[in-house]
């Protein structure tokens, strides 16, 4: 019986070692086979670069201000009697915007220029007598009193009926009317925006070392990022004193402003072009790939699987210094060289060392110049 259960045990072991060797095996056979699988290579766009010469310029964020800009208000106060513009519509200097009732003045004003004519023929009379020696002079002096605190009246009727006539103060564009016919106005109350556009001012902000090279006289553009407006102006002044919280220095450039496409208080982004050159390497902005730990680009080249010593078309990521861009491109201060091959679509999903399959069939944009629907 114990003989029997020996052999029984002797069994069932070989019978599991047999079991384990041949898992053992399967399992570093498949080690083996994921140890040498090679993904896919990943398909992307590349470009050669190549060296440059871009323009040094300082770019900002500027807002547009107008040369000239209120809000039209009333003078004096009265009721709106008549309203003569619309909303959004463009006046010149001195046009008639708002009437109010003038009714009550006009009357005095009737009644005080009877009373002047009347003052002006007793005055008239007692010159008249005074030099006949018949008047004396103590009644040309009360007349000629009287007829000046006549006209005297007549002139402060005429100009409160003038005050009651607001007009547009100078050439411009007005806002949204807000004044109703019948409505009582206060002295000050509000009655349309109104703003010259052209030309129109965009003041912005530049760095303290940039001082000497901002100069009056000096080119700048300006560009709408949502519409993608660009317009030239020059830089009309430069502040006196650095801001010493921010350590920057107020610039005011003024546009001509045409076609009427900036607007006060509408932010846009500017660029001033301050002289001298820079060597860069411009490439498409879609090669930056943008990390917390730096900027890098892939640069492809031939590499070697370091287990089978096989060469092959991979990619290694390269550190670069990013400068200004200017339309489609990016300019690289360092960590480029021209000639090498970069990466342009794809950097997303490639890592050191990766393979590549290069397709450049379709490339992204590389215009430095493009059109606003193309960029």
């Amino acid at each position: 019986m114990k003989k029997r259960m020996f052999l029984m045990v002797v069994a069932i072991a070989a019978f599991l070692t047999a079991i384990g060797a041949v898992k053992y095996g399967q399992i570093k056979k498949g080690m083996a086979q994921q140890a040498s699988f090679q993904p896919p290579p990943e398909a992307v766009t590349t470009v050669i670069a190549k060296a440059d010469r871009w323009p040094t310029s300082v770019t900002s964020i500027g807002t547009v201000a107008a040369v000239q800009g209120v809000t039209v208000s009333a003078d004096q106060p009265g009721i709106v009697d008549r309203i003569a513009f619309e909303s959004g519509q463009r006046v010149k200097q001195g046009d008639l915007l708002v009437q109010l009732d003038v009714r009550q003045e006009k009357a005095q004003l009737a009644a005080a220029e009877a009373q002047l004519e009347w003052a002006k023929v007793s005055l008239d009379r007692a010159k008249r007598l005074v030099e006949t020696q018949i008047g004396s002079q103590e009644n040309l002096d009360n007349a000629d009193s009287q007829f000046k605190a006549a006209e005297a009246r007549v002139g402060e009727l005429k100009a409160t009926i003038e005050r009651k006539t607001i007009r547009a103060p100078f050439t411009g564009v007005l806002g949204i009317r807000q004044v109703n016919v019948g409505q009582y106005l206060q002295s000050g109350s509000p009655v349309v925006p109104l703003q010259a556009l052209q030309p129109i001012y965009v003041n912005f902000s530049v760095p303290q070392q940039e001082i000497v090279r901002v100069r009056a006289g000096g080119e700048v553009t300006v560009t709408n990022a949502q519409t993608g407006v660009t317009d030239t102006g020059r830089i009309t002044a430069v502040d006196s004193v650095i801001d010493p919280a921010t350590r920057n220095i107020a610039v005011q450039a003024t546009f001509p402003n045409v076609d009427g496409k900036l607007h006060p208080g509408q932010f846009v982004d500017t660029k001033m072009v301050v002289g001298s050159t820079d060597d860069v390497v411009a490439i498409p902005a879609s090669s930056i790939n943008h990390a917390p730990y730096g900027d890098s680009v892939y640069i492809v080249s031939q590499l070697k699987d370091p287990k089978s010593g096989k060469e092959y078309k991979g990619v290694r990521q390269q550190f670069v210094k990013v400068g200004p861009g200017r339309g489609d491109q990016v300019a690289i201060l360092s960590g480029i060289k021209p000639g090498e091959e970069v990466v342009t679509s794809g950097v997303f999903k490639l890592r050191n060392g990766a393979s590549v399959q290069v397709n450049n069939q379709t490339q992204p944009g590389n215009d430095p110049a493009p059109k606003p629907e193309d960029s």
